[in-house]
């Protein structure tokens, strides 16, 4: 097991449920890297996509990190005060859209592939 399935291992119910299958889907399917940094699951590939933000008392946030530069055609990324990083909360299981999801993070990973994340310094 590694740190990051520990770490969602030590969720119950709904939470622990909906980041497995995130991170199931992720590591699995589409072969990114997981890590916990700022403890909470990250996922990469050429550099951070996006990560699972448990919010209690019971939902999950998938977050992406470039989610200004996506285009959000689904109308499922929300802003909540935030330049750059967009999300979708989720409740339960069943409220995941798997086919926008992976409309969305195929974007988010062509996005990864095409134009690599890069620091903007301030002068």
């Amino acid at each position: 097991m590694n740190e990051v399935e520990a770490y969602i291992n030590e969720f119950e119910g709904e939470q622990k449920s909906i980041m497995l299958f995130f991170h199931n889907w992720f590591t699995r399917e589409l072969n990114l890297i997981s890590k916990i940094r700022y403890n909470i699951p990250f996922y990469y590939q050429k550099s951070w996509i996006y990560y699972l933000n448990p919010i209690k008392p019971d939902r999950v946030e998938l977050a992406f990190l470039r989610g200004n530069e996506l285009s959000n055609e689904q109308g499922l990324l929300e802003v909540k005060d935030r330049k750059q990083v967009y999300g979708i909360t989720f409740h339960k299981i069943s409220d995941v859209p798997v086919e926008l999801i992976d409309e969305i993070i195929q974007e988010a990973l062509l996005l990864d592939q095409v134009k690599p994340y890069s620091i903007r310094k301030k002068k």
